[in-house]
């Protein structure tokens, strides 16, 4: 298992890159576009949807539409709207939980993680149109803050996290997660080499402080993230949201935390 999982990280990895700095606009959006329609329809089982390929086909145009049109579109109110979702309904279904898998409620609340997924890949093409490292570099924070959780919590973890919901996770992985955020963002934000970034635009723009609080929110934001779904996942008695990554499950899976984060790290860059 951990050699399929080491050889399907490795490959993605390498898609990533070659599409990232391929140079084609073109190729980009095809990747983002099958990726995409990948975790909607995901999405969609882990809320019981009886045709979760026509919802992810429809939500697969309304993106195609998006880029099309995105002279025409408003991106900022879309990745405010996602903010708001995150805030007013995510973070407190972490507490409260969720409605049962039946009814309207359960279809309004696929909607709303519907469009959070949406504004996460129409905030991924404009990071890209910026520059193919200032994507990256918004990826790293959560790539970083889930690989020092990792360790950390692995080294140090014994209070839970949320237990209910992944009992895997602890409060010590969570600080070690975001202490190796911090380190790395402020080594990017104090290179000369590396002042495209958006750790370094974020400290230009606005100080140490406001690049500790921004940071930090972003941190916190990816493990809400990585915890929603897994709270989906529970609900729907679903180890992984799909099998389509061996060795690592589905799209949803590996995109979790990057749901909210990237709506939320545009908002920012829009004040750069």
């Amino acid at each position: 298992m951990l050699r399929i999982r080491v050889i399907t990280a490795l490959a993605l990895l390498a898609l990533l890159l070659l599409v990232v700095y391929s140079g084609s606009f073109l190729a980009f959006v095809v990747v983002a576009t099958l990726f995409l329609g990948a975790a909607m329809w995901e999405a969609f089982r882990l809320f019981a949807n009886r045709q979760p390929l026509v919802g992810a086909v429809i939500w697969t145009l309304a993106f195609c539409l998006i880029v099309h049109y995105q002279g025409y579109f408003s991106a900022p109110l879309l990745f405010a709207v996602c903010a708001a979702i995150w805030l007013l309904r995510f973070v407190p279904a972490l507490k409260f939980g969720l409605p049962p898998l039946q009814g309207v409620r359960n279809r309004m609340l696929s909607a709303l993680y519907c469009i959070a997924i949406l504004g996460c890949f129409v905030a991924i093409l404009q990071l890209y149109q910026y520059s193919p490292l200032y994507l990256l570099s918004v990826m790293a924070i959560v790539w970083v803050a889930d690989i020092g959780a990792y360790f950390a919590g692995r080294a140090f973890g014994k209070r839970k996290l949320a237990p209910s919901i992944s009992p895997g996770k602890s409060w010590e992985g969570a600080i070690g997660g975001w202490l190796a955020v911090l380190v790395l963002s402020a080594a990017c934000a104090l290179s000369p080499a590396l002042q495209s970034t958006f750790s370094a635009r974020l400290h230009a723009s606005w100080g140490w402080a406001g690049w500790l609080a921004i940071m930090s929110l972003l941190v916190a934001a990816s493990v809400v993230g990585d915890l929603f779904e897994s709270q989906l996942k529970r609900r729907a008695g679903m180890k992984d949201s799909s099998n389509l990554l061996p060795g690592h499950g589905g799209v949803l899976d590996r995109i979790d935390a990057l749901i909210p984060v990237l709506p939320l790290a545009m908002l920012f860059h829009s004040r750069f």
